[in-house]
């Protein structure tokens, strides 16, 4: 069924439960929404505009209900006040009303509870299974589900005088959707509204999911395998210094990343954020499932929020990774090039293979020449080495600050590879060229050696 806004899918009984959407109790001054029986009400439920309306039909052609004080007070078509010692039925009632929030007034017009109402714009990957949460205080309150699956759209308390619960949540309150394998969202009202209190009105809010094509594991998996279970996230309460480039910048949230892929690590921590436990790997208490998020995909690029670092990433994403520090800047590695020098099989099977990278042309020191200088990578270690029977063997280089023989940083750089054998691998040369590039691929291919002898 659809919601609900016409007084004449209504109908009202006085008295005992029967199979109406309306039920009231002129005695005890209560009003009952039902969805027993053959009652039009589901989870999609009536707008309190709907009811209140309905209600002033009633009153004005019914001789019994004329009797008694009306019990609503209308401020607008989305907030409304039960007054004259009306108020609803039941919990389940509340279930059920939409598009509006109301406050509960005593005969002196004072605020016995309020409800304010909260529907969210966007759409939820699944309907039939998504389902929000919320908490309404920063004093590390559980996390409450909403009534139904699905788009939001119900009434929440959020006052209640001292005979009734006795609390105010009329200052926080923050709304989450986190499903797995699902892209997560969440909305601060207050924060995000500007508003220093809330009222007993209807508040609308984005909140929307799909799916998360970066989530690959199961959670079982995440919780239990390799390299999953020794990625952590510690919070601080002192900033953290942390060497990016030849700067240094402070986080007050650190992943340790248990050098696995940047998807590896924010599977575990999009995992550890639907988690209502401890997730503070250190001695402080953060609940996950109501903690901030921390990880963002942009395309194939990992961003962290603010204040938050990741330790021991794989090597290879470096040049994906945007670090958020705890001034809101974003802070990135120079560019880190990388690629790989591929051997013919008279090189891998030649157990005395070496090979060599040279700059092809370094300011009078290029290859060719006694000057010649040997490629650094990106540990400033020389890209020389035994082939040692491996058919590739990767390399990075600093793209952006190597300036080895003078060359000009953040440029493409011509190299010389050679390579040599005994047995069976006869001495081999080719030129390249670095770019900034993660796929610079060199071939080496050498020509069997017949005549080499050393009896």
């Amino acid at each position: 069924m659809a919601k609900i806004i016409d007084p004449d899918n209504l109908e009202l009984t006085l008295g005992a439960q029967t199979s109406q959407e309306i039920v009231i109790s002129t005695s005890a001054r209560t009003i009952e929404i039902t969805s027993a029986g053959t009652s039009n009400i589901d989870s999609d439920g009536v707008t309190l505009q709907c009811v209140y309306s309905f209600l002033k039909e009633e009153w004005k052609s019914n001789s019994e209900l004329i009797k008694y004080p009306f019990p609503f007070i209308s401020i607008t078509e989305e907030q409304f006040e039960l007054v004259d010692s009306w108020n609803w039925a039941t919990s389940d009632t509340l279930k059920y009303i939409k598009d509006g929030g109301w406050a509960l007034k005593d005969v002196n017009g004072v605020s016995l509870e309020e409800y304010m109402n909260i529907t969210t714009l966007g759409s939820f990957n699944d309907s039939d299974v998504d389902t929000a949460y919320y908490i309404q205080q920063l004093s590390g309150d559980a996390p409450i589900d909403t009534y139904f699956t699905g788009e939001v759209n119900q009434a929440i308390k959020i006052y209640g005088s001292s005979a009734y619960d006795d609390f105010d949540y009329r200052d926080y309150f923050k709304v989450f959707l986190r499903e797995q394998a699902k892209n997560y969202d969440e909305y601060d009202l207050l924060t995000a509204q500007n508003l220093t209190t809330l009222k007993y009105k209807k508040y609308t809010l984005p909140l929307s999911n799909s799916l998360d094509t970066k989530i690959t594991y199961s959670d079982a998996v995440i919780a239990s395998a390799s390299p999953y279970t020794s990625i952590t996230i510690e919070y601080y309460t002192s900033a953290q210094p942390r060497d990016i480039g030849t700067g240094t910048y402070y986080f007050n949230k650190i992943i340790d990343g248990n050098n696995a892929t940047k998807e590896q690590i924010y599977e575990k921590i999009q995992y550890l954020l639907r988690q209502n436990i401890d997730i503070d790997s250190g001695s402080g208490v953060v609940s996950g499932s109501t903690a901030d998020k921390l990880l963002t995909f942009i395309g194939d690029t990992l961003r962290t929020s603010v204040g938050v670092y990741i330790d021991n990433f794989a090597a290879t994403d470096t040049n994906s990774l945007i670090f958020t520090d705890t001034s809101g800047t974003e802070r990135t590695f120079p560019y880190v090039a990388a690629g790989s020098i591929v051997f013919n099989e008279n090189l891998v099977s030649d157990s005395d293979a070496y090979y060599w990278m040279y700059f092809t042309d370094a300011n009078g020191n290029q290859f060719g020449t006694t000057s010649a200088i040997l490629v650094e990578d990106n540990n400033n270690l020389a890209i020389s080495g035994a082939v040692s029977g491996q058919s590739q063997i990767t390399f990075d280089f600093d793209y952006d600050n190597n300036v080895q023989g003078g060359r000009t940083s953040g440029t493409d750089a011509a190299v010389t590879v050679v390579a040599i054998g005994l047995q069976s691998a006869q001495y081999v040369k080719t030129t390249s060229t670095i770019t900034r590039s993660i796929a610079n691929n060199i071939s080496l291919v050498s020509s069997l050696e017949r005549n080499y002898d050393n009896p």
